[in-house]
Formats: C-alpha cells, sequence, structure tokens
C-alpha cells in the first residue's frame, strides 16, 4: 500500500504542483485548505506524514501541529514563508520534526519527505537494545521505556537520543546530529537541534532545566553523559 500524505496548506495551486509530484513518487495524497479541517481530515485518515503550512484559515499551522503532537508522533514538515527564526523554533518546540521555507523546490520537498519517512519506520533487524540507567532504548522498535513506562518520541527525537546514546561521552557538533538526525544536513539548519533537544530532554529528563543525561558541550554541542545517578 502506498504511504499516505496529508498537506494542509491554503494556496490550491501550491497543493496541485505538490500533488502532481508526490504521487509521481509513488504516494497517496490528501489534502485540505484550512486548518481545522485539516486538523480534522488527520484525526480520521491518520496519515502517513502531515505537510502542515504555518499561515492557515480556519485555525493557526502552529495550532494545528500542537494538537496532532499531543495525540501522536506523526512526522510532521512544516511549510512556512515567515523568516523569522522564531517562528520556525516554535514549530520545532512543538514537535514538527523537519521545515521548508517557502519558495521551494518540489523535487526538495519530496526528498525531504522520503528521508523523514525512512527515519520514522521500524526496521526490522537483529535486535538491540541499550540499557542506560533507567532507560532502555530498543531501536529495531523504535521504543523508549523508563522503568517500564513508554516514553513517547518522534522520529527526529529517538534517532537523536539513539545516536547520542550509543556512544557516551562523544561530543556531536550541531551538524553532525542534524545529518544522524535528518538523514542529510542543509547549512542554516544546525539551530533546529537545540529546539529538538529542548524537546527530547523534556521527556527523559528528571529535570530538564538541569539536564543530567544529555548534556551540553559548550561551543560545539551535545553529548551523552557517560555516567548516570
Amino acid at each position: 500500500m502506498p504511504q499516505t500524505l496529508l498537506i494542509i496548506e491554503d494556496e490550491p495551486e501550491l497543493v496541485r504542483v505538490l500533488r502532481s509530484y508526490l504521487e509521481q513518487a509513488g504516494f497517496s495524497v490528501l489534502s485540505a485548505g484550512r486548518g481545522d479541517t485539516g486538523l480534522s481530515t488527520w484525526e480520521h485518515k491518520r496519515p502517513d506524514l502531515v505537510i502542515l503550512d504555518l499561515n492557515l484559515p480556519g485555525m493557526d499551522g502552529l495550532d494545528v501541529a500542537r494538537e496532532i503532537r499531543r495525540k501522536s508522533s506523526t512526522p510532521i514538515i512544516m511549510l512556512t514563508a515567515r523568516v523569522e527564526e522564531a517562528d520556525q523554533l516554535i514549530g520545532l518546540e512543538l514537535g514538527a520534526d523537519d521545515y521548508i521555507a517557502k519558495p521551494f523546490s518540489p523535487r526538495i520537498v519530496v526528498a525531504r519527505i522520503r528521508a523523514l519517512l525512512r527515519r520514522s519506520e521500524t526496521a526490522p533487524a537483529q535486535s538491540q537494545v541499550l540499557r542506560i540507567g533507567d532507560l532502555e532504548i530498543e531501536l529495531d522498535a523504535h521504543r523508549v521505556q523508563r522503568l517500564g513506562i513508554p516514553i513517547d518520541l518522534t522520529p527526529t527525537e529517538f534517532n537523536l537520543l539513539a545516536t547520542l546514546a550509543a556512544q557516551p561521552g562523544r561530543a556531536y557538533t550541531r551538524l553532525q546530529l542534524l545529518e544522524a538526525s535528518q538523514g542529510t544536513a542543509y547549512e542554516g539548519y544546525e539551530r533546529t537541534i537545540d529546539a529538538h533537544i529542548k524537546n527530547l530532554r523534556a521527556k527523559i529528563e528528571t529535570d530538564p532545566k538541569k539536564p543530567r543525561l544529555v548534556e551540553t558541550v559548550f561551543g560545539i554541542g551535545y553529548r551523552f553523559a557517560r555516567e548516570q545517578g
């Protein structure tokens, strides 16, 4: 079965172009021109990925992202004409996995979607489990638990955690983490890692304001602590 994508975008011509490219790439495509109807479509159809504009009638794209993320880890790619970095970071902090600034090449969108879907798929392989302190990270099942209680991570958050936890003590630059979590590294996008790390810490740290697992390496990036306790 083809994977299903939902485009929530109020520019009909842009939707038409994206639909054409995505259907040629083998995807099934749904669309909505308003934020509220887009959220309703997501709730009823549960697509594999959402392509979400920020400026929408009916319901703002940030509110749509917030509602989706409150209920699910469905991958989200934001489309934005907003040039302010703060707007982009707010979207990422709400749980979006990636963003693409308008104008853009539809081929780039297709490539980014494929990369994100690859990251979110469970790859059948030899079972690999990382146990660090009271955290258990099942790499093949894309599952994280603390003391048997599941922790719901987005695909990007999971890949960041798996990358860092696999080599405790190793410092990663933001660009290295971007490549590890997104599959490719895009110049100018390194700072998006900070938003994803903030979200990850909120879910796995006892006190996110005083992180003991994911440490900041000033002037470089981040590392996973060698010792837990």
